[in-house]
Order: C-alpha cells, then structure tokens, then sequence
C-alpha cells in the first residue's frame, strides 16, 4: 500500500522541500523520514536482496539531495523520489547479468489476444490449506521469479498503489504499456501459483 506518509503528510511535502533547497538540513532530514521505509520496501520488491535495497535506498536519497535543486514540483515530491529509486534498483540489477531480460524501453502489444493463455484455477481455497504467512512467503516467492521489467510495475501498481499514470511517468513508459506489462505481471504469478497448488479453486490474490 501507499505509505501513511504519503497520504497523511502529502500536502506539506512541497514546503519542506522549498525548506531543503534553501539549505534546512532538517527539512530535507524528515523528508528522509518520512519515506524511507517506503523506499526501502519498493527497493526489496524490486531487487529481492535486502543488501541491495539498503544500498539503493542510501543512494536514493543521495541522489535526491544532489539534484534537489532541479525539482520543480511538476509532479508530487514522492512521485520524484520513487522514479529515482526505481532507476537505482534497475542500475543494481543490471550490474549483476544474471537476469537475462527484455530492455525496459521495449514496447508490447497491447491487445488481449497476444496474452491469451490456458490458466487454471483452483479448487480449495488456499487460505484453507495455509496461513496467512505461508500463503505470503508463496506470493513473495512468485514475485521473485518475475523479470525486472515486470516486477517493477507490479511493486508499483499493486504494492505502492500508485496509479497507473504515476507509474508511466516514473518509467517513462506510456499508460497501454504500463498497462500490458501490469497484466502479464499478474498472469505470470497466477500461472506461477497455478503451478504451485496444482488444483482447482479460487484466486490466491482474493485471500492477500
């Protein structure tokens, strides 16, 4: 979900940062405070090393604090922060060649069919079969095996909530393919957790 930051303290992001570029360290200190937790959380989604998410998020706020300047609040302060957070993630994860994956810059067809595809379902209800933290340990697992290009927007549109513009202006991507990689997102994991729990019954997502 959203950070409680962001929905609560979202108004007055834009005079803190004012406060920052004029040299308030202490302003800039509780804009660090006050998304940190969110940053770091978006950072292990993406990367699935909490190594790399603690690194990402000291280089996030780094960055933001070198170009603070060059905000210009055309978008929310948060937004800014996430779209340099991502950039850093995918920087790490491309340092480690070892998911071999299409550019982030590469369009897809939009259209239903091209993402048709036989997808079971279940019928046990999972949260029958495990708990809660089980059935978390399982999704968290699914996600992991997903490219990149795919996580990402899956961490931002299902675990951030943010919009599906928010997320095409931090990507720079357009809404139809911020839109199409969202789907194949979800129909990976479905065949993912298909594969998984092997029977016939409801969407795991309805019990998370």
């Amino acid at each position: 979900m959203q950070p409680e930051s962001a929905r609560s303290n979202g108004s007055d992001d834009a005079a803190l940062v004012r406060l920052a570029q004029e040299g308030d360290s202490e302003a800039f200190a509780e804009l660090v405070a006050r998304y940190e937790n969110s940053i770091f959380r978006l950072a292990r989604n993406i990367t699935q090393n909490a190594e790399d998410a603690e690194d990402v998020l000291q280089e996030t706020f780094l960055k933001a604090f070198e170009h603070l300047e060059e905000f210009r609040g055309d978008s929310k302060f948060y937004t800014w922060l996430v779209r340099i957070a991502v950039n850093q993630a995918l920087m790490k994860l491309r340092k480690r060649k070892s998911d071999r994956s299409v550019s982030l810059d590469e369009t897809f067809d939009t259209g239903e069919d091209t993402l048709v595809r036989e997808i079971a379902v279940w019928a046990e209800d999972p949260e029958r079969l495990y708990s809660q933290e089980e059935l978390r340990q399982i999704l968290a697992s699914a996600i992991e095996s997903l490219p990149p290009i795919f996580r990402t927007v899956f961490a931002l549109r299902d675990i951030e909530e943010l919009s599906t513009e928010e997320t095409a202006q931090i990507l720079n991507l357009s809404v139809p393919a911020v839109k199409s990689r969202l789907l194949r997102a979800r129909l990976r994991l479905r065949e993912k957790l298909t594969r998984y729990f092997k029977r016939k019954g409801d969407d795991v997502f309805a019990y998370l």
